[in-house]
């Protein structure tokens, strides 16, 4: 029988005897034997995400495969299974002939050959963000749209706005969801470049700007063995190319399973997708035509690349991901009013229900909400009165006059 060993040099085989037979302490010695890493230095499970664990503290949370002597069928590993390796340290792994510059047998190498010959991916350790915190009633309106009104269903993303502070710290403080359609598998943006224009003015007015992509994943890909599908992971790259930002962070939402309720929880997770990620990306080394059958969790070159000392053209998806720890935060903004672009369009006697609903607070207050001002940025100039509004909002002044009339005319027409 063959399992398939996932460690951070990529993919490699073992051939054990009988799933029934062979346990989990046997099997250590055949990776020791057939791999080279010493059995005390193995930390083995079948959950891949402890190829993203960062510290020996981490790596104590997978206790799936501890117990020597269980069988390896009590896991449920077959033939073709794939169980995930960590180690520490170095190790030489086979790879293929080193060839001189012109090949063997007289083969002449070209540029691009020498070029991908240089082209090395590995795990970047750190981010660039120290951490991020999300507003709690910015993330809370999210993940209850996704779980309550699409089930999880189907997919469905937005673009995070805040703050990115000289240590790298990362505030989100609001969700902009652009017009969209997802599926399953797949999350496709219908940019409007105005309605992103608008929304670009209203986080300057604010101090803020763009600082990261925020999706979910459906239950149905919560059943396969990937962090990020190989979809996913060009989508956050893009993302993340685009921003120019280096602290830029890419967030995911999904369901989990509890073990203690049996109930399912929402997760978030949160990464920095590495910077030779966005190299490749750059330079249109990743082949964008994916296929039906291609798996999800390996992103497919258009030349090699050398990972480990392997030259390959699959690379694994967890390659081009740094963990980023998350934090939460009560926000200057607040989220009760309707957020645009979802199933029905925000309707103008939104706008006065909101009002009446808020009349008790100050008027900065009752018109501090990211989706209200993108609603009256629609009706207002976008270089005179967007930034008057916003400047109350950020400074926590007293709106004008004019401005509140203006408002209460707008909500009271509706």
């Amino acid at each position: 029988m063959m399992l398939r060993i996932r460690s951070r040099d990529g993919l490699e085989r073992v051939t054990v005897d009988n799933p029934h037979t062979t346990t989990v302490s046997e099997l250590r010695r055949l990776i020791e034997h057939q791999l080279g890493i010493p059995t005390h230095n193995q930390t083995l499970s079948t959950n891949q995400n402890l190829l993203l664990s960062k510290s020996p503290e981490d790596l104590l949370r997978f206790t799936d495969m501890t117990n020597p002597n269980a069988p390896l069928s009590a896991l449920n590993l077959g033939h073709g299974s794939i169980v995930f390796l960590a180690y520490d340290g170095e190790r030489r792994v086979p790879g293929p002939a080193v060839f001189s510059p012109a090949g063997s047998f007289g083969r002449k190498m070209t540029m691009d050959d020498l070029i991908a010959k240089q082209m090395r991916v590995s795990r970047q350790e750190n981010p660039h963000c120290e951490l991020v915190s999300f507003d709690r009633d910015c993330a809370n309106a999210f993940q209850h749209y996704v779980n309550d009104s699409l089930a999880f269903a189907v997919k469905r993303g937005g673009f995070m706005y805040g703050t990115v502070s000289e240590e790298g710290k990362v505030e989100v403080n609001f969700i902009y969801e652009p017009p969209q359609q997802g599926t399953e598998e797949s999350l496709l943006f219908f940019r409007d470049p105005e309605e992103e224009k608008l929304v670009g003015a209203i986080a300057a007015g604010l101090g803020m700007r763009s600082v990261g992509f925020i999706f979910t994943q459906t239950v149905s890909q919560a059943k396969k063995d990937y962090t990020l599908s190989n979809r996913e992971v060009l989508q956050a790259a893009e993302y993340h190319a685009e921003s120019g930002l280096k602290e830029w962070v890419t967030a995911v939402v999904k369901l989990e399973v509890n073990e203690e309720t049996g109930g399912a929880d929402v997760h978030f997770e949160a990464f920095q997708m590495s910077d030779v990620c966005i190299r490749l990306f750059k330079e249109e080394w990743f082949d964008t035509d994916i296929k039906e059958d291609q798996d999800p969790k390996l992103s497919i070159m258009k030349k090699e690349v050398v990972v480990g000392v392997k030259d390959i053209k699959e690379v694994d998806n967890d390659f081009f991901l740094v963990v980023v720890k998350i934090f939460d935060h009560q926000g200057p903004l607040s989220t009760t009013f309707p957020i645009e672009n979802r199933n029905t369009q925000v309707p103008m006697r939104a706008l006065k229900n909101h009002l009446e609903r808020t009349k008790n607070l100050p008027f900065v207050k009752r018109i501090a909400d990211f989706h209200l001002l993108l609603v009256l940025a629609r009706f207002l100039d976008l270089n005179a009165d967007v930034p008057a509004l916003t400047e109350c909002i950020q400074t926590e002044t007293t709106v004008p006059e004019g401005y509140q009339i203006l408002i209460d005319s707008m909500a009271s027409a509706a």
